[in-house]
């Protein structure tokens, strides 16, 4: 959960779903510290020249999808949610994200953009923060 004057940020992907900032941990960094998966993916999705804080773990989430680069296949994702801040840079999107949207929590109606745990996750989310829109 990434926000920026108290915005979230939300992301679509290639596959014209919409997602959330992050990644997974690849197979040969199973052993590298948190921090550090973190810092490589924020500077691979949102670019290297934002500042921001980071926060301790605030969601989790379990998420079904069909894997496009895997053949049609479903994975089961298993997402730590973590509240950064955007303390300082402008937001550089990757490839993977053609558009991003900067959301305000107090009327954002999540299930227009989300299914499934990403949905669950981001509810919870709005809900800790007494933030959700009917």
């Amino acid at each position: 959960m990434f926000l920026k004057d108290g915005k979230l940020l939300i992301l679509r992907d290639n596959f014209g779903d919409w997602d959330l900032p992050g990644g997974r941990i690849k197979k040969d960094g199973f052993v590298v510290p948190l921090d550090e998966i973190i810092k490589r993916k924020m500077s691979e999705e949102l670019g290297g020249d934002i500042q921001y804080t980071i926060g301790k773990p605030i969601v989790f989430m379990r998420h079904e999808r069909i894997e496009q680069t895997q053949g049609g296949s479903t994975v089961r994702i298993f997402a730590v949610g973590y509240e950064g801040t955007l303390q300082s840079g402008n937001v550089q999107l990757s490839e993977r994200h053609p558009e991003m949207l900067w959301v305000d929590r107090g009327n954002f109606v999540p299930h227009k953009y989300f299914r499934g745990g990403w949905l669950k996750g981001v509810q919870e989310y709005l809900i800790l923060h007494n933030k959700i829109a009917e």
